[in-house]
């Protein structure tokens, strides 16, 4: 049986509706602080503004690396593939400076002008620059973290995932961890529910590009992290993402950071005194 294959299409847009976690006053509020936040630490810490990393021509900024050889967090924003950019995700930059690592915000093209297939490489061809130009991007190709939001949570899972770093020219291991936040890990549901209408999913796109069905086989420490007042489809999908990798063996926690929503979660990383903030500090720090 998929993932969720006993709800009706009713109860999947239901349990994945994650707009109706929060009221449109406070949705609208979140994604200004997104945006103002993320102005602040470019003002503050960019170095590498819009690097090509693709033909594609999608860009990619750094910020904090210091030119020293830095541990990087690659965060990858979500929206359900089809909304926000980089320039609303680099909020968490001046936090993770202050402890010596690098910020890289890679964008990519929304869907529906691109398929979730694309969305997928483009992100590995981000992981791929940063892990090729590492040394004139002040990076430490050894300690790179993929970390995303929602949709981000997705993809970040699918840099970690078996299979596909041959054709980059990338080691298995090219991630040192993973953090998904209010992810999605398998993408049966979603196939069944209202983002199928911009997503277009096909059976085997499900198969290729849910991070579920892909554990990696090297060791990969994961913080799968999640709100307390989150859709009940991310919730089960979060449980059932680190019930899979520490089953596998892996280092693995399930974080619930209590009294967040799904799209608030994420700014608790501007502050390096909350529990998300200090498991990533912890993740960085044990590779």
């Amino acid at each position: 049986m998929s993932f969720d294959e006993h709800l009706t299409r009713e109860q999947i847009d239901a349990d994945y509706n994650a707009r109706a976690t929060v009221s449109e006053t406070r949705f609208d509020e979140i994604i200004a602080d997104y945006r103002r936040f993320s102005d602040q630490a470019a003002q503050l810490f960019m170095e590498r503004e819009g690097v090509v990393y693709d033909p594609c021509g999608e860009r990619l900024d750094v910020l904090g690396a210091g030119g020293k050889g830095r541990p990087a967090v690659i965060f990858i924003h979500g929206g359900y593939w089809r909304a926000l950019s980089r320039t609303h995700s680099r909020f968490m930059a001046p936090m993770l400076a202050a402890h010596g690592v690098a910020t890289v915000v890679p964008d990519y093209t929304l869907a529906p002008a691109a398929t979730l297939a694309e969305i997928t490489r483009q992100m590995r061809a981000a992981l791929a620059y940063v892990w090729q130009n590492a040394g004139w991007l002040g990076i430490d190709r050894d300690r790179i973290f993929a970390v995303g939001s929602s949709a981000g949570g997705h993809l970040a899972a699918c840099l970690a995932a078996r299979g596909w770093q041959d054709a980059f020219g990338l080691p298995e291991a090219a991630v040192s961890g993973v953090m998904p936040i209010s992810g999605l890990f398998d993408l049966a549901p979603i196939a069944r529910g209202h983002p199928q209408d911009w997503l277009q999913l096909s059976p085997e796109d499900v198969a290729a590009l849910s991070p579920l069905r892909h554990i990696p086989q090297k060791t990969c420490p994961a913080v799968v992290a999640l709100a307390q007042n989150e859709g009940a489809g991310f919730a089960r999908q979060s449980q059932a993402y680190a019930d899979a990798w520490s089953k596998a063996g892996y280092p693995t926690e399930h974080l619930v950071i209590p009294d967040r929503n799904h799209f608030d979660v994420v700014l608790d990383l501007c502050s390096d005194q909350g529990a998300l903030s200090l498991a990533l500090l912890g993740l960085i720090g044990e590779s």
